[in-house]
């Protein structure tokens, strides 16, 4: 880390406390790292971060400050914002509404400098669902709160790995969902969002690629016609209307085509077809982006890991990656954000 003024502050929650968020956040500021290219300030409790640093063996003084500019940017000072939550030792490990009320409260804290610019973008590690739920809030996870607060378009998930970028047509659904999901509108409506987070991130001409559901490509309805009927469709439109787009590619080679330099991102039909590309791809250095908000959040893409808290064990790779690539984009999304999509 380094003191320079150029690098962006970069507001860092630490997720859910009984979870391995507060141990991998300072195991990645602990690292004395020319790749981390931000000005970190942390938001927690003084509690939790005690806890976190007795247990581990890290060279970390805490430095408290009410407003990130106030940050001591020095190696081996982590600079935290008090959030008052949580007073008292966490039990690891364990889902509680205290857990969840904690997590939230930080993430919000975030957010609202975020809002104001007193940090240009957040580096989150995991909440969890169960704990959030317990805490009787109305939101299920990071996109949910991060959606109401700070939404400035329809907000999309990107993937970043290497090379490698990654934005998803579904989500959440089961897998016999999945093909009904899949509609020409749909992706119409994907891709000038997929267009626009690429040029927000620097890349001034993307192109995408859309991926195929069926092996092969379906071999033209040998093995299925939804690439005839609806992506294929969905994709000749695209081009018709002068947007820089392939497809549909089949799932086995596009993500190997996108990270050797053949597109600039992929458009993945649903949730595990692009998990799995990425995260074989790199499974610790994965990072997911929300992009679509007033300001870059970047998230490692790993949960709270609740079997392992507590223990010191954790690996906080994923998180130095999520502090990296929040360094790298958050200020040139800032400076994009009012981009408008193709049309």
């Amino acid at each position: 880390m380094t003191d320079s003024d150029t690098y962006p502050l970069i507001g860092v929650t630490v997720g859910d406390p009984a979870g391995i968020g507060p141990e991998i956040v300072a195991k990645a500021l602990a690292q004395n790292s020319t790749e981390i290219r931000i000005r970190p300030v942390v938001y927690s409790d003084r509690s939790v971060l005690e806890q976190t640093l007795s247990m581990l063996d890290v060279d970390l003084d805490l430095n408290l400050v009410t407003h990130p500019s106030e940050g001591r940017f020095d190696q081996g000072c982590l600079n935290f914002i008090d959030c008052r939550v949580i007073d008292k030792p966490v039990d690891f490990g364990k889902v509680s509404a205290s857990g969840g009320q904690a997590g939230f409260t930080y993430l919000d804290r975030a957010i609202e400098d975020a809002l104001s610019g007193a940090v240009v973008g957040l580096a989150t590690a995991p909440l969890n669902k169960e704990s959030l739920q317990a805490a009787h809030l109305s939101f299920i996870d990071h996109t949910a709160v991060l959606k109401s607060r700070a939404a400035h378009r329809v907000p999309m998930t990107l993937f970043v790995v290497d090379a490698l970028r990654i934005f998803f047509l579904t989500r959440h659904i089961s897998f016999r969902e999945i093909p009904d999901a899949i509609t020409f509108d749909g992706i119409i409506d994907a891709l000038p969002l997929c267009d626009l987070y690429l040029r927000q991130l620097g890349i001034s001409k993307p192109e995408i690629a859309v991926a195929a559901l069926n092996p092969h490509g379906g071999e033209k309805g040998l093995f299925g016609s939804d690439e005839m009927d609806v992506i294929g469709p969905a994709v000749r439109s695209a081009i018709g209307r002068g947007w820089r787009v392939k497809g549909p590619v089949p799932a086995d080679s596009v993500f190997h085509q996108c990270h050797e330099g053949y597109f600039d991102g992929v458009l993945s039909l649903y949730h595990d077809q692009g998990h799995i590309a990425a995260k074989t791809l790199g499974f610790h250095s994965t990072v997911s982006l929300t992009m679509g908000l007033k300001f870059l959040r970047a998230s490692v893409d790993h949960g709270t890991a609740f079997d392992i808290a507590g223990r010191g064990v954790a690996d906080e790779r994923g998180m130095i990656e999520a502090l990296k690539v929040a360094g790298k984009y958050s200020g040139i999304v800032r400076s994009q954000i009012d981009l408008e999509p193709i049309s």
